[in-house]
């Protein structure tokens, strides 16, 4: 399981008080880099299935414990920047997604920041990228490159991992590609995605269909979790080269109280 240790008040404070949309033309990029990455606590990484984890965080206790294992975390990298970029991944994500001047958009588990890159690039000055995930290394990197490549609508931020911990009503669109798989609590997860939707956002997913221990989850497991917390399935295709699928969902509905949602898949035999 991942667990944060980070002590600094978390930058939610910060989003609330300047406003996503304004954070870009309020600070410098370098003072605005600086002042984002300051915050950022230590990541401790660590991650076993789920039937064999016996501490839970406290704050998800109230959500139901996902009956499949989890991926161990990975490289921050899916594949080399210049082999996704011959196969077209990002042009055909970001066009099916329909990513476009002016949008905002959430990376969660952002890593080296492929997508942040090519995301701040194609919504231009108008547009925000927040990008987001639990490995400080991999965020400190990722603001060095940012501020080396004067991306002044592109901000960053630690999430928990139960939590992404983004501003309420602030996203057109939320990404999460390979990587929700290794989210070891998607129900708590999914709950608190919800608010930090736009009117009309959506949320992006690329994944692999296998196994959720095996760097993938299975589309009709997906589908199945994102519904149990009030997501509708809107959008679904095959057709990225480098393998894998994309799905896109819209709330549906309020949101659920956490005792009514219910557990996905088959409970594991004891």
């Amino acid at each position: 399981m991942r667990i944060s240790t980070n002590k600094h008040p978390p930058l939610w404070r910060i989003w609330k008080i300047a406003g996503f949309r304004a954070l870009s033309s309020t600070f410098g990029r370098r003072t605005q880099a600086a002042l984002l990455l300051a915050s950022l606590g230590a990541t401790v990484l660590a991650c076993k299935p789920v039937e064999e984890v016996s501490n839970r965080p406290a704050t998800s206790l109230e959500f139901p414990s996902p009956y499949r294992p989890v991926s161990e975390a990975g490289d921050t990298q899916f594949s080399t920047e210049a082999a996704r970029d011959e196969a077209g991944e990002a042009k055909f994500v970001m066009d099916w997604a329909g990513i476009k001047l002016g949008t905002t958009v959430a990376d969660i588990g952002a890593g080296e920041g492929y997508y942040t890159i090519r995301l701040a690039e194609r919504v231009g000055p108008k547009g925000r990228v927040l990008a987001q995930d639990i490995n400080r290394g991999a965020l400190d990197r990722l603001g060095e490159r940012v501020t080396r490549e004067q991306l002044d609508n592109v901000a960053i931020k630690e999430g928990a991992i139960d939590d992404p911990r983004l501003p309420e009503k602030s996203f057109d669109r939320i990404f999460m590609v390979h990587m929700y798989h290794e989210v070891d609590e998607p129900y708590a997860f999914l709950w608190r995605l919800r608010p930090a939707l736009a009117k009309g956002g959506e949320v992006i997913v690329v994944d692999r269909d296998r196994a959720t221990d095996q760097h993938g989850i299975p589309p009709k497991l997906l589908f199945c979790e994102f519904a149990a917390v009030g997501y509708r399935l809107t959008g679904f295709s095959e057709e990225l080269k480098l393998g894998g699928y994309i799905a896109r969902f819209t709330l549906s509905g309020p949101r659920p109280e956490p005792e009514a949602i219910k557990t996905c898949g088959t409970p594991p035999k004891k």
